[in-house]
């Protein structure tokens, strides 16, 4: 009983990374400057990653440097640029419905490094999830841009392998997820920065409210956000965890849904009901069973010979 409640809350502490990441859209379009998308990548990365290592004060040693920079480009550096990049050259919500593929990936790649052997559940819950999402978020038609859909698709591996092989590595003895969280950050952010500057030029005036936005997405949205995610991939299977990625865009449709006016149709009511269905089947894992307790042959033999010698009890 303790076991499965300690999961639950372990499963509600996780779920709230992907819920924080749902609030970027709005943050971005009402508090940060405008097309402006490696730049806030970096503002979400390294500035948090920075203060999680005063806090902690805990470099990596031996191979997790270059351990934590594969983490950190994979989940963070590759990810963030990737997605911005699908997001502004596909019509709208196909970056989301192609992100929304992540468990399928997570699946397979869980089946390579980890073990974690995919079955029929896990991937008909994985195309409902999808499925539902897509019903949420994508709304214009038009033609997909090659450019766009293989951002998109690689954002969503990228972020996939950074699922498992965080999984795969764990963390050295007596490093916490906080101190994990801060490599990453610190990294990815690193690799952001020169491509943000050579890209997009020098940074934007910044007013009160930009840095309002930034603040919030640094510390709540990435430095918290990613903690909590770094941790639930620490005590549930990679796939259990990747499921909850779809509340990201639901989130994100409920926000602008209550606070920028915009409406939702049944269709995206039942897209929601859909993938939330599929996010807490994904939770879902089947208790093992319990070994049956081993009795030698000599033990069996003897037993045998005593039940022979126990007189028949009369009726």
């Amino acid at each position: 009983m303790k076991r499965t409640q300690s999961r639950i809350a372990t499963v509600a502490l996780t779920a709230l990374a992907p819920i924080s990441w749902g609030s970027t859209y709005a943050v971005t379009t009402e508090f940060l400057p405008a097309d402006r998308p490696l730049f806030t990548g970096m503002m979400r990365a390294l500035p948090a990653g920075l203060a999680l290592l005063l806090v902690t004060r805990r470099l990596p040693r031996g191979e997790w440097w270059w351990k934590s920079v594969v983490l950190g480009a994979l989940n963070i550096g590759a990810f963030f640029p990737l997605l911005f990049l699908a997001a502004y050259r596909l019509p709208g919500g196909m970056a989301a419905v192609i992100g929304s593929l992540g468990p399928l990936w997570v699946a397979g790649l869980a089946a390579l490094f980890l073990g974690e052997r995919p079955t029929l559940r896990t991937l008909l819950t994985g195309i409902a999830a999808a499925l539902g999402v897509s019903l949420v978020v994508l709304k214009a038609t038009g033609a997909l841009d090659a450019v766009g859909v293989m951002a998109g698709v690689a954002s969503s591996v990228a972020m996939a392998a950074g699922t498992v092989f965080t999984k795969r590595w764990g963390r050295p003895e007596g490093v916490g997820p906080l101190v994990l969280t801060g490599w990453q950050l610190t990294a990815g952010g690193l690799l952001i920065a020169p491509v943000a500057f050579l890209v997009e030029g020098a940074p934007p005036a910044l007013d009160g409210r930009n840095l309002m936005g930034y603040l919030y997405l640094a510390l709540v949205n990435t430095a918290v956000g990613y903690w909590l995610w770094f941790r639930g991939i620490g005590r549930l299977t990679a796939t259990s965890v990747t499921f909850l990625g779809p509340l990201s865009p639901l989130t994100a449709a409920v926000i602008g849904w209550a606070a920028l006016g915009q409406a939702l149709t049944p269709l995206q009511l039942t897209g929601m009901a859909i993938a939330f269905g599929a996010t807490l089947a994904g939770q879902y894992t089947p208790r093992a069973k319990k070994p049956q307790p081993f009795t030698s042959p000599e033990v069996i033999g003897q037993k045998d010979s005593m039940d022979l010698m126990v007189p028949p009890v009369r009726r």
